[in-house]
């Protein structure tokens, strides 16, 4: 037992030092990244306030991500209904279709879009970049929307059924106040995973770089990197935040579904 904890703590000492050593960093008072630290600083943080570029690509980034929570949210609100639903043939192929994307490479999926959009006529944009992040956002949705309907209890709907009320005003009344802890969680992780996402940004978003893209340019100045040290720590700290939120408001939603029943 004893093994298996300093097995598990050298672990996630593994996972999580390096990530723990950017925001140390974007605190040194200094261009250069080395040990001893040679003072505490805020300026780089000042900086991003005044950079305009940043600010334009953050911008970018949560148009994209927000349209893209949304869409496959809604999407993936749709397909696990139906699946946990009916008793649709060749619902299981269709559910590893679905899933396939994450299967394959970023890089030779950002690089297939790219082609196709351009074969078809139709530019580089945010919007591109928005129809590739749905292909690796709905799976996630789907996720986690399919154990949300799973855990949910059909005879509440049934009664509502009974009681009169039309399929639709059943949805609005009484699944979607039950599957509302699931839909947040499905909107903050798909947003997080589109926000984050860079090698379909980078070759589908033409001129108007989203956040990681922008950083990504960045790297090329070395007098750059503090300022995107102190972005990522930023960046980091709101990503863990919002995952947090997501696994809480889901386990919450558990938790009232088992009291419910």
């Amino acid at each position: 037992m004893k093994a298996l904890r300093l097995y598990a703590l050298a672990y996630l000492a593994f996972l999580y030092l390096p990530v723990l050593v950017l925001p140390v960093f974007s605190f040194n008072n200094s261009e250069f990244i080395a040990f001893p630290l040679s003072g505490f600083t805020v300026r780089w943080y000042q900086g991003l306030a005044a950079d305009t570029a940043m600010q334009h690509a953050l911008g970018n980034s949560l148009k994209v991500g927000l349209a893209t929570a949304l869409l496959s949210s809604l999407l993936g609100l749709a397909a696990a209904r139906a699946v946990t639903r009916y008793r649709l043939k060749g619902a299981g192929a269709a559910l590893g279709f679905i899933s396939l994307p994450l299967f394959i490479p970023d890089i030779v999926l950002a690089l297939s879009l790219m082609l196709l959009l351009g074969a078809g006529g139709l530019p580089l944009s945010l919007a591109a970049a928005v129809l590739g992040h749905l292909l690796i956002c709905v799976p996630f949705a789907l996720t986690v929307l399919i154990a949300r309907f799973e855990g949910f209890d059909r005879n509440l709907e049934e009664a509502s059924a009974d009681l009169g009320e039309d399929p639709l005003m059943t949805f609005w009344r009484v699944t979607f106040p039950l599957m509302l802890p699931g839909i947040v969680a499905s909107l903050l992780l798909t947003f997080i995973t589109s926000f984050d996402e860079f090698l379909l940004a980078f070759f589908l978003s033409g001129t108007e770089a989203t956040l990681p893209v922008y950083i990504w340019g960045q790297l090329r100045f070395p007098e750059r990197l503090p300022m995107v040290l102190a972005l990522g720590a930023l960046i980091l700290t709101a990503s863990a935040a919002l995952v947090i939120l997501a696994e809480h408001v889901r386990n919450l939603g558990a938790q009232k579904t088992t009291v419910g029943a």
